[in-house]
């Protein structure tokens, strides 16, 4: 192996990192600060950004780099004398190629330029609750999905290249077989809590002004750890976490006057996702590797931070009284044991990111159906509104009676990202396999909680699962923590332990 080749192929993948990440700058701006009539002009930007990266990363060079350090597809992390230590790079580095090597330059190009101007066009058909201002944009991006799976390759559904992106080498075949089975185990769950008396949230739904709550998602995303000389909270239409670079990473959240929900626990699930990022191994930085290696593992960050740690009876027993200093007058008759019971109430609801941990993964189940539907062309998008309603009937038992609550709520498909839905839910069982495994090995984990000690728990996750970036799979990591492959029953133990108690089952 030549040295120089692996020192070569490391100064074009920091290159492409760098580009990368002005993109995503260019995104955050778009999403928080940009002048509405800057559009056309970003779009172009990013368009032009979007097609050097494509150029560059799958130029021959990169190839012949590849080829001298031994990488193929049946080594992709290239031959024996790779050094041990450079081999996930290379892999990623591979994978990352051979991906993008097969998409013809013109169709990046021009999927960036649709989907930075559809993100713009949905949040205008969201604002004015209409889809048909959406509707050809959405069907120009289906299509422009289906062409990019096309050039990708898939054995079994034109859906499967498209779920790679986000969730490596998993299968819509398999993602149906996991939903199929949670979607049988929670029934029995749901179905008990609809028996028992219901929690009263009304509380939830009063007046809290938006400075206070501003601070105290400050003082929250402080105490649990949140650097903010690497880190900043904006406000954007839908939260996101954006990752400018190792030592930037940019959360949004979202205010709501009449409900405290969408930002107290947005702003702790975004927190989640930028902790992982900046937790990435120093010396990864810069490259390939420092992401998250799946979107559903960044997602189990997100999850057990917003949920199994943000709405946990310790989380608040630490945290409720600063709550009350910050609204005296609005929460002086709520109690903590009212207050946790609230924020943990199970009820279908039309909107997905303010959905409870029992009927937050229907939510995904009812996107990921119809995005299979969309894709392989067995759903006309003009249609789309009505199945959604439909579909929600079935899993949620609700119909939203306006599109803003329904198919125009998400800002995934306005950015193109078909397959991304399975994640969420995903991201649910791998956050509560990892969650079993980090109660084990932090024993008096809930008394630390509860005197705001969350120190641990960061280096915990940093340990066993940000440090390491993209340098293990997400079946890697499942099998170092747990000893086991992803099992969906580590998740439904969890909700029925947990909702026996806020419910008295």
């Amino acid at each position: 192996m030549s040295t120089t080749a692996l020192e070569s192929l490391k100064t074009i993948d920091r290159e492409l990192q760098l580009l990368s990440k002005t993109v995503s700058l260019l995104h955050w701006d778009q999403e928080t600060y940009m002048p509405e009539d800057g559009i056309d002009m970003r779009s172009e930007q990013i368009s032009l950004l979007s097609g050097m990266i494509h150029e560059r990363a799958t130029s021959t060079e990169v190839g012949d780099l590849l080829s001298e350090l031994g990488a193929d597809d049946e080594h992709p992390a290239g031959g024996d004398t790779v050094p041990a230590d450079e081999k996930s790079l290379v892999r990623c580095v591979y994978r990352d190629y051979r991906r993008e090597q097969k998409l013809p330059a013109a169709l990046v190009r021009r999927f960036a330029t649709v989907t930075s101007k559809g993100q713009s066009v949905w949040a205008k058909a969201r604002e004015h609750n209409n889809f048909a201002m959406f509707r050809d944009h959405l069907a120009e991006i289906i299509d422009l999905n289906r062409e990019r799976a096309a050039c990708f390759g898939y054995d079994e559904h034109p859906y499967d290249a498209l779920l790679d992106e986000y969730e490596p080498d998993m299968k819509a075949s398999e993602v149906k077989t996991v939903f199929d089975q949670l979607q049988k185990d929670l029934v029995p769950i749901a179905e008990k809590i609809a028996a028992a008396s219901q929690v009263d949230d009304a509380f939830l739904h009063r007046e809290y002004p938006v400075d206070g709550q501003r601070a105290f998602s400050m003082h929250v995303l402080q105490a649990i750890g949140w650097p903010f000389s690497r880190g900043r909270l904006d406000e954007s239409a839908h939260p996101f976490t954006t990752d400018i670079g190792s030592l930037d990473v940019r959360l949004t959240t979202r205010y709501a006057p009449d409900f405290l929900n969408p930002a107290l626990f947005g702003t702790i699930h975004e927190a989640g996702h930028g902790l992982y990022e900046l937790g990435v191994d120093p010396r990864y930085h810069g490259s390939s590797l420092a992401s998250g290696t799946s979107l559903g593992i960044h997602e189990s960050q997100s999850r057990t931070w917003e949920n199994m740690i943000g709405r946990s009876r310790e989380f608040w027993q630490f945290f409720y009284p600063e709550l009350l200093r910050t609204f005296p007058a609005v929460l002086e008759d709520i109690d903590l044991d009212r207050f946790y019971r609230g924020i943990n109430k199970v009820e279908a609801s039309f909107i997905r990111v303010e959905a409870d941990e029992v009927t937050y993964s229907l939510h995904i189940m009812l996107r990921f159906r119809l995005e299979l539907a969309l894709i392989e062309g067995s759903l006309n998008v003009d249609d789309l509104p009505d199945a959604w309603r439909s579909m929600s009937k079935e899993l949620l038992g609700i119909v939203p009676d306006k599109d803003s609550d329904g198919v125009l709520q998400d800002i995934h498909w306005s950015m193109g990202a078909m397959g991304y839905f399975p994640t969420y839910a995903l991201g649910n069982l791998f956050g509560a396999q990892f969650y079993s495994t980090m109660e084990t090995q932090i024993p008096d984990m809930r008394e630390q909680v509860a005197s705001g000690v969350f120190e641990n728990i960061l280096a915990w996750q940093r340990q066993h699962i940000h440090g390491h970036g993209r340098a293990k799979t997400a079946r890697e990591l499942v099998m170092d923590i747990s000893g086991r492959p992803l099992d969906a029953r580590f998740f439904t133990e969890y909700l029925r332990t947990k909702y026996s108690e806020v419910y008295g089952l």
